[in-house]
């Protein structure tokens, strides 16, 4: 796709004036903004050295103090693969993916460190820890995704992986002071009946704020526009979606049931072994 089809297709005709600027633009952000959420794939393997190249660009990514304090377990077991599918809610195409990358926060490697030198460590029990943990796992699982499309693979990220977080523990054989934030399918795309699309975004003039944060009132314009490219989107995938984004999005965020077992995040990690101090 060329620059203008990627901001008509990420933007809806909400793409600032700004973007169109062809001497600003580089491959990277052609294939960072042509990414999707891509839920069918066919049967070919992700091979080891394509497993390894993965790896080497996430362990590419920042990480905060260079602590390194997330692990990945790639799982490529058909049983397994079905009983993390079930964990995340039934997402059959976790159980069908030629291989699911599992990110994890993980100090229990730091807290192995210090005591292997007599080191206090008291602070792997602070809720500042385990959100480095996140941000780390995020940001290389980030660069994970970015590599793998740009060798033909493409994925999806599955949040639903902590509706169950001891049970997905449980098959990973994960120790205490490890969590599994989310799953990231990966694959070749089967394209039939038809390829993934570009799901639009936020405009620009809803996120981006100069120098001091926009009082949300004057976001709802952008919202207002923005309800509209979702709701003609949902009718070209002949997606079931009742009302808008907006609605969508706050029936999401309703009630503790809304949130798929998730409501009872905080306890599931105190008894992980993440005291959250």
């Amino acid at each position: 796709m060329n620059l203008a089809t990627l901001l008509q297709a990420r933007y809806d005709r909400q793409a600032p004036d700004s973007a169109v600027d062809p001497a600003r633009w580089t491959g990277v952000i052609d294939q960072m903004l042509a990414h999707r959420s891509v839920r069918r794939h066919k049967p070919d393997p992700v091979t080891d050295a394509q497993l390894s190249a993965l790896v080497a660009a996430a362990q590419s990514a920042a990480t905060s103090s260079n602590l390194q304090v997330w692990s990945v377990v790639a799982v490529r077991d058909a049983d397994t693969k079905a009983r993390l599918a079930e964990c995340a809610g039934g997402q059959g195409h976790v159980a069908a993916a030629p291989v699911v990358l599992m990110w994890l926060v993980d100090l229990a490697r730091l807290e192995a460190v210090a005591q292997s030198l007599s080191l206090p460590h008291a602070a792997l029990d602070s809720l500042e820890m385990f959100l480095v943990g996140a941000i780390d796992a995020a940001l290389a699982a980030q660069n994970a995704m970015l590599a793998a499309e740009s060798m033909g693979l493409a994925g999806c990220y599955i949040g639903g992986m902590r509706n169950q977080p001891e049970q997905v523990a449980e098959l990973l054989g994960l120790p205490p002071k490890v969590f599994a934030l989310f799953g990231m399918t990966l694959g070749v795309e089967e394209p039939e009946p038809a390829p993934a699309a570009i799901k639009p975004r936020l405009p620009q003039s809803v996120v981006l704020h100069s120098e001091r944060y926009r009082p949300v009132a004057e976001q709802m314009d952008g919202v207002g526009a923005y309800n509209e490219a979702m709701a003609a989107f949902y009718a070209s995938q002949g997606m079931n979606v009742r009302g808008t984004w907006a609605v969508h999005s706050s029936r999401r965020v309703a009630d503790d049931a809304a949130l798929t077992g998730r409501d009872r995040l905080s306890e599931a990690l105190r008894g992980m072994g993440f005291p959250l101090k």
